[in-house]
């Protein structure tokens, strides 16, 4: 395109932006920390997650995307009166967690259990049987 032409096409366009709400408080959300170990027969989610119920930990699946998510609630130690915080580390709140899984898994067979602050999900691969497959001779000729 020539220039001629360019400047012809080139216009100013304004856009209004407007808020939807004045005040936007975003939430932090933590994250969980967790491995992933692989042998032959299963993949597997380790996560240990102090501090929470096992009923306040919710495990989804979306395709082949694993999401750990729940709340962490702060001990009443931190809500007594004449406490100073010396040293912070420790993530109180909401956390989720998103893990890709290979789609070579059995999602429909996934299990977790959760034992000493440890989650431990499950998740059996496909198994394909192997097989010989014998080539048959085809006679005559089809027309």
């Amino acid at each position: 395109m020539s220039n001629e032409h360019a400047e012809d096409v080139k216009q100013d366009v304004e856009v209004e932006v407007v808020k939807a709400h004045e005040e936007v408080v975003e939430e932090e959300v933590g994250q969980v920390a967790l491995d992933v170990l692989e042998e032959a027969e299963n993949v597997f989610v380790i996560a240990p997650i102090a501090g929470v119920n096992q009923e306040d930990i919710d495990i989804s699946l979306n395709k082949t995307v694993l999401t750990i998510k729940g709340s962490r609630t702060k001990p009443e130690e931190y809500h007594m009166e004449g406490i100073k915080m010396r040293n912070s580390e420790c993530f109180w709140g909401k956390f989720a967690r998103n893990i890709i899984l290979p789609e070579n898994l059995a999602l429909n067979k996934i299990k977790a259990y959760m034992e000493n602050n440890l989650l431990v999900v499950t998740i059996p691969k496909l198994r394909f049987d192997s097989r010989t497959i014998k080539i048959n001779n085809v006679e005559g000729k089809v027309e």
